[in-house]
């Protein structure tokens, strides 16, 4: 907290206790004192003392003053024993700020420059980490989610063994899962599009094939699975009568498609249905 946030702190107190003034006086020589030594570190040309002191305020997780100190001291630090540290207790301080991006980065611009140092392990970590925080609505670009999974998986793939591997593999499988739900909501869409402008139920069913094969294991995946059912059954009820046969029969391709793999599924009633419409027409045809 700085110095101006404590000086409201101990006014907004005064007003609303009535404190008397013995002890406003001492919380007020405390203020000024602390701050008098912070303001006193800032002006000062020697930058062990400065380091000294940012780490000190680190560990008090006076967090705001770490930053401050060691955003002027990094560049100056280069070469020296202390770089690498200071590097990363910067990006630990705007992580524990809770700034993300900026904490990002710092732990990227650390990895890259000491991929075998000290603290490559955990700058990667939280690198992907904020990357991961800073990653849109499934409904917006999701160049950023594509980022963060590429992080988390170069993570994994040098840090197996790591106490944060398993949870890196958990945060991966959320970032699949949002881009799995993108595509779902792009085959819905084209779903209802229907004969709008073209095609939109062949558009609904390569969107969800996709999306099948790229996240077999995905929780939607039954979602796609009916989708690709529900598409093929509005196709061929909106079909030309000459087409209307074929497309039916793709109907009932997919109903097994979709009862084979969930015999007991959530959609199983409206599979039914379009199975039993379909196969009543497709046995009305006469035969070839």
């Amino acid at each position: 907290m700085e110095c101006n946030e404590i000086l409201k702190l101990i006014i907004e107190n005064m007003i609303r206790k009535k404190q008397t003034r013995l002890i406003i006086l001492f919380a007020l020589t405390i203020f000024f004192s602390a701050c008098g030594e912070y303001n006193k570190i800032l002006k000062s040309t020697d930058r062990d003392l400065k380091y000294t002191y940012a780490k000190k305020y680190f560990e008090e997780k006076k967090y705001g003053r770490a930053i401050t100190l060691l955003e002027d001291l990094v560049s100056y630090l280069k070469g020296t024993a202390q770089a690498e540290e200071s590097l990363y207790l910067l990006g630990q301080s705007y992580y524990n700020s809770k700034d993300y991006m900026s904490s990002t980065q710092i732990f990227s611009t650390y990895y890259n420059t000491y991929p075998n140092g000290e603290y490559a392990e955990p700058s990667l970590y939280y690198a992907a980490y904020g990357m991961y925080l800073d990653s849109p609505d499934p409904q917006l670009d999701q160049t950023k989610t594509y980022k963060a999974i590429s992080e988390f998986q170069r993570y994994i793939e040098l840090y197996p063994q790591t106490e944060r591997a398993e949870q890196a593999k958990q945060y991966l499988f959320e970032l699949q899962e949002k881009l799995a739900y993108k595509e779902l909501l792009a085959a819905k869409l084209y779903l209802r599009l229907g004969n709008y402008m073209g095609n939109n139920y062949e558009a609904s069913v390569i969107t969800a094939r996709e999306a099948l094969k790229n996240y077999p294991y995905s929780k939607y995946a039954e979602d796609f699975q009916m989708l690709i059912l529900r598409a093929r059954y509005e196709l061929a009820e909106n079909s030309y009568r000459e087409v209307k046969p074929m497309r039916y029969r793709a109907v009932i391709d997919e109903y097994f498609n979709y009862k084979n793999s969930y015999p007991t599924g959530k959609f199983i009633k409206e599979a039914d249905r379009y199975y039993k419409e379909a196969q009543e027409i497709v046995d009305k045809l006469p035969a070839s």
